[in-house]
């Protein structure tokens, strides 16, 4: 099992640019080539992309409202059911009981004016301020968390 790192990985500056998720996962910048949220349940999550792909986030540069994981239906991607505060959504909520650093990288997908036009770039490090669940744009439970970003 491959070590976390919670923080930044050395070689790989705040602005760093990769091409695809493969070059961020052979960083270490960001491990899983398909899920937004690399980290183990109990253990905290290191990192998270934001690439567009959940319907309930905002993105506010320094402050993100990042979507959990889970209840969509893969061929249409849309929200089908409610979200389960287990594997990487529960790896954010402690990642918030720990204060665990979070790697945030944005990708060009996002639509968001804090997205590179191309490719994915590491943003920084974020904390989880808060977390709590709500009923999304589709009427399904989901799991919401502030992050903050951490300057300095």
């Amino acid at each position: 099992m491959v070590e976390q790192i919670f923080g930044h990985i050395s070689g790989y500056p705040e602005g760093s640019w990769f091409a695809s998720r493969e070059e961020m996962s052979r960083a270490g910048v960001h491990r899983p080539r398909i899920a937004g949220i690399s980290g183990r349940g109990r253990e905290g999550a290191d990192s998270v992309v934001l690439a567009g792909g959940y319907e309930d986030w905002d993105d506010h540069g320094d402050e993100i409202i990042y979507t959990g994981h889970g209840g969509r239906d893969p061929e249409s991607k849309r929200q089908v059911s409610a979200q389960t505060l287990t594997r990487g959504n529960l790896a954010l909520a402690t990642s918030y009981q720990r204060e665990l650093p979070v790697r945030v990288i944005r990708g060009a997908r996002l639509h968001s004016p804090y997205a590179p036009e191309v490719g994915y770039r590491y943003d920084g490090l974020y904390r989880v301020e808060n977390y709590w669940r709500e009923r999304g744009r589709s009427g399904f439970y989901i799991w919401r968390y502030r992050l903050m970003k951490i300057h300095g």
